[in-house]
């Protein structure tokens, strides 16, 4: 099998590609709370990625305005929001502060080994967001 490698505006898309080594999986998308674009699968095309990434702002605010509706809390902690059909499975997962991963599935795929590899992913994304920004050795600049 050959590995995926993942598209990314800001560098982030390396945590699609375990995603996308799983079997089932179709594609993968990380978007901003504005529903722009900051990694994807390379085989989804640039196109179609914008507008997964805003269906996924999209989704996952209605996904909190649902659950407040039942809930009445205002800021519900959202942990995912699945849409079946007869197609697949579409997940969204919060990654972070203004971020969401999203990803597509074959009906047959396992959720359950998805939905842990996924959070699995956000965990990493979160620890390399919060790492500090690398500076150049002052000793080796000339």
């Amino acid at each position: 099998m050959t590995t995926p490698n993942a598209r990314a505006a800001d560098g982030l898309a390396w945590v699609l590609t375990p995603l996308l080594e799983l079997p089932g999986v179709r594609h993968a998308v990380i978007a901003t709370g504005d529903g722009l674009v900051e990694g994807s699968s390379p085989e989804l095309g640039r196109a179609s990625a914008e507008r997964v990434a805003a269906m996924t702002a999209t989704l996952h605010a209605a996904a909190r305005a649902f659950t407040t509706s039942f809930t009445e809390e205002e800021a519900p902690g959202l942990q995912q929001t699945v849409v079946e059909s007869k197609e697949g499975f579409a997940i969204v997962v919060p990654a972070g502060q203004n971020t969401s991963l999203a990803l597509f599935a074959e009906p047959e795929a396992q959720l359950g080994n998805i939905a842990y590899q996924m959070q699995v992913q956000v965990a990493a994304l979160a620890r390399a967001m919060a790492a500090p920004a690398r500076h150049p050795d002052a000793a080796a600049t000339p």
